[in-house]
Formats: C-alpha cells, sequence, structure tokens
C-alpha cells in the first residue's frame, strides 16, 4: 500500500529536498549507490570480477530537462567506457541506460524547422530521435570494447519508443539488450516478440507507478506473470537475465531453465548492487551467471525512492537510520 505513495514522492522536489536533507539518507543511499563519481565506482566492478560476479552499471539520473543535460549524460556514459577498456574485463562490465536520461522526453526537434511548426508529426511523442542519437554513440563504444548496452523500462508510456530504439540499434549491434516488467498486462507479447535468437532481455517486476488499466496492481498477479514470462523467456531463442531478489523465483527461474534443456552459462540473474550480497556470491559459486546492477552518481534521487517501494524492508531500515540519526 506504501508502494504508490513513495513512488509519487520520486516525483516531488519538496520531498527530494527534505531527505536529501534527512540526517540518515546518506547511510541508506551508500548502501544502494556505490558512489557519485567514475573513480569511486572503479575499485567496485575489479572487486566483483575478482569474486567471479559480473557488473551492469548505471549512471543515475533520469529527470533531465534541456538538451544539453542529454548531452552530458551520453558523455558521462563514454568516460564510463573509457575506464571500462582500461580495465580489460570485456563482458563482465555492461551498461544500463535509460533513454529519458538521454532525451527521450524532451519535446521532438522534429516539431519545430526555424522556429516555426514544421508540420511533420514524429512517429513518436517526445524527444524519440534525440535519445536515439545520443545513446547510439555509447553503445557503438561499449561494442568497441567487448561489451554491451541493456536499455532499462521506464514507465508505460515510454516503452514504444524504447522498443523502436532497441530493434534500430540491434541492427548494428545485436548484443544491445533489454527489460521487460512483468506487471505490465502488455508484456507477455512483448516477451514472445523478443525471445529470438541472439536477443538478451532483463525481465524485472516493475517499479513505476502505473494505473490499473495497464498493469496488475496485485503481487500474486504480478508474480504468476513474472513466472510465465519468464518461462517464455527460457523456452524461446534468446538470452535470458532474471532480475530478482525473491527466493522463491529464483528457485523456479532455475527449474524453468532446466526443463528448457538450458546450461548455466545460457541465462543469467541479476540483482542490486547492496541487496543480498551473499546471494550474489552463492550463485556464482553454483556456476550461474550472476551480474550486479550498481548505480552511482549524484542524482540518486529518483532511483532511490524506487528501492524503497520495491520492498518494505528498505523503507524500514531508511526510517530507522533517520530516528538513530536524527
Amino acid at each position: 500500500m506504501l508502494a504508490p505513495v513513495i513512488l509519487a514522492a520520486s516525483r516531488s522536489d519538496k520531498m527530494r529536498r527534505f531527505i536529501s536533507a534527512a540526517p540518515g539518507t546518506k547511510q541508506v543511499v551508500d548502501r544502494f549507490i556505490a558512489g557519485e563519481t567514475v573513480d569511486q565506482v572503479v575499485p567496485i566492478v575489479e572487486d566483483a570480477a575478482g569474486r567471479g560476479l559480473e557488473v551492469t552499471l548505471d549512471v543515475v539520473g533520469e529527470d533531465i530537462t534541456t538538451p544539453a543535460q542529454a548531452e552530458a549524460a551520453r558523455d558521462a556514459y563514454l568516460e564510463l567506457v573509457e575506464r571500462l577498456k582500461a580495465l580489460d574485463l570485456g563482458p563482465r562490465a555492461e551498461m544500463s541506460v535509460k533513454l529519458s536520461m538521454f532525451g527521450q522526453s524532451l519535446p521532438s526537434p522534429a516539431a519545430t524547422l526555424n522556429g516555426e511548426p514544421s508540420g511533420l508529426a514524429p512517429t513518436f511523442p517526445g524527444g524519440h530521435e534525440l535519445a536515439l542519437a545520443n545513446v547510439r554513440p555509447v553503445v557503438e563504444a561499449a561494442a568497441a570494447i567487448g561489451t554491451t548496452v541493456t536499455l532499462d523500462a521506464e514507465d508505460h508510456t515510454t516503452l514504444d519508443s524504447m522498443f523502436a530504439i532497441h530493434e534500430e540499434l540491434r541492427k548494428d549491434f545485436p548484443q544491445t539488450g533489454c527489460v521487460i516488467q512483468s506487471y505490465l498486462f502488455r508484456t507477455e507479447d512483448d516477451a514472445r516478440r523478443l525471445a529470438e535468437a541472439g536477443s538478451r532481455v532483463r525481465i524485472v517486476k516493475g517499479a513505476y507507478k502505473e494505473p490499473a488499466s495497464v498493469a496488475y496492481q496485485d503481487k500474486a498477479e504480478i508474480d504468476k506473470a513474472y513466472v510465465r514470462i519468464t518461462r517464455i523467456l527460457m523456452e524461446g531463442a534468446g538470452y535470458p537475465m532474471i532480475g530478482s531478489h525473491d527466493p522463491r523465483l529464483i528457485a523456479i527461474a532455475q527449474e524453468l531453465g532446466r526443463q528448457a534443456g538450458r546450461k548455466l552459462d545460457e541465462y543469467e540473474f541479476q540483482m542490486l548492487y547492496g541487496i543480498r550480497s551473499d546471494e550474489h556470491v552463492r550463485l556464482a559459486a553454483e556456476g550461474h551467471r550472476m551480474r550486479v546492477y550498481t548505480a552511482y552518481g549524484t542524482d540518486w534521487y529518483g532511483y532511490f525512492m524506487r528501492r524503497l517501494a520495491e520492498k518494505p524492508a528498505n523503507l524500514l531500515f531508511f526510517g530507522r537510520s533517520i530516528l538513530t540519526k536524527g
């Protein structure tokens, strides 16, 4: 019941200021955010690799308002690629990107021509072409160092654009991945379409506030959909990436993998940095590919609030931290 309230707060500037100033916030943020700079996150990548883990790196910050900010996001990822190149870790360190950070939600440049309405109706609303133009050099640079990029899913209004960009990027970079969310009604159809040879698809439950017209609202229904979608991915020809901390769903995914005749390196598990770290190591020790979703950067608020909304224990931990530090 608290999740919708927390997700609404993730878009509130007033709540952003309040939470940022709370005495216990840094302690909790440090649990989920690996650092603010590339220099701080590089040792974490190296440590993960040394323990048999892989990572996907996310430069946090999606609420941009100008094309210049979108270009700065692109440049932050290009800087990350240069540092990963020096690490020579190959596929152990990929990247995850949110297209809103690359300009997807900005007004479309095609809407005007020399300051006047162009009369051209873009195929997708907002800055679809801008996001594609900004993310392409990141995907290209990642491929050049032997790694890849996964396009994160955001709220349902952005998904048609995200999938179109994913399809376009895969023409030249077929290893480009994408994310689907089990709480959306549409996702089973998306999974069937995406589960093709060479595809990389991460399945998660979903962490945005969505209306009942497009998404399941009951946790049990979301979990059932997660299992159905995982089965589709496991039985398909692509490479499934199981994004979950739920022991029951992890065990079901393992069984579905066995039933589909998949070897342990023919799919992977993904979990968030700072959550169930012992489980990361256990799955890797069993021979599974285990990738840690590792976020860093200064604009942590939206990411942090979605982590609180996903699990009541996270909110309880945050509340205790504020009380003990206050």
